[in-house]
This record gives C-alpha cells, structure tokens and sequence, in this order.
C-alpha cells in the first residue's frame, strides 16, 4: 500500500479531483491522497453536482497544476488521461515514483440533455469507485 498517491488529468477539473475526494474519503486515514492537472484548468460545476450525490463536497475545489504542488513526495501517480500518462512518465524518470495508468474518459465531452450529461459524470464517478476498490481493496 503506498503512502502518498498522486491522481493526475489533464486539467485537474474532473478526473482527478473526483478520484482524489473519493481516495480520501475512502483511505484518507492512511494514505496522504492529492490531485493535479498537467495544466490548471477551469473549475466543472457538474463535478460538485455529481460528488454532492456521495456525499463529498467538491464545491471549493479549484484546479492546479502538477508544477503548483508544494509537496512531490509521492510513492505512485495513478493518472487518468493520455497526456497526463506521458507526463508522469517523464517525471518518473527523475523521480522515485511509480506510474498507473488508469484510462478514463472526459465526461466534459459527452453532449446531450442535462441528465445525459450528469449520467456521463456519474459513470467515471462509478468507473472511479470501481477502480479503487480493485486495487486498495
């Protein structure tokens, strides 16, 4: 079990902040959990919606970039996104850090009704929660 991971997309507005909140909430008691973009992006207000569902307050959240963390000390970067693999790819050549990739689709680009664009959210959420639970248990 690492103790700090790292989730990184591209922008640090969905994939990320979402697996983040959901790591915490789930192992935050034993594992130091953060979140980041390639680049900062803009803040999703579907992303607080569809979080508010579980119970996990995402309202506040306002992307960064992987350049803006304070702390780099993480045992495993669990990305989301294919620039996001590549970048922590690179990173893990000067650093001592393992890389997963875990793909996961942009519900941002999922066009349709409001309810078919929440569904979207809510299947990475799921895709999310299915994820962690396969591999922390």
């Amino acid at each position: 079990m690492p103790s700090a991971v790292l989730f990184i997309c591209t922008h640090n507005a969905i994939r990320s902040p979402m697996a983040a909140a959901l790591m915490h909430a789930a192992f935050g008691h034993k594992i130091y959990v953060a979140s980041a973009g390639i680049h900062a992006g803009d803040p999703d207000p579907f992303v607080g919606l569809i979080m508010d569902e579980v119970g996990l307050d995402l309202t506040r959240h306002r992307p960064h970039s992987v350049d803006d963390l304070a702390d780099s000390a993480f045992d495993l970067a669990i990305t989301l996104s294919p620039e996001a693999d590549a970048y922590a790819r690179e990173m893990a050549k000067t650093m001592a850090i393992d890389v997963e990739y875990w793909p996961t689709p942009d519900p941002s680009h999922v066009h349709g009704s409001r309810e078919q664009i929440l569904e979207s959210y809510r299947e990475v959420r799921r895709g999310l929660e299915r994820r962690l639970k396969g591999r922390f248990g």
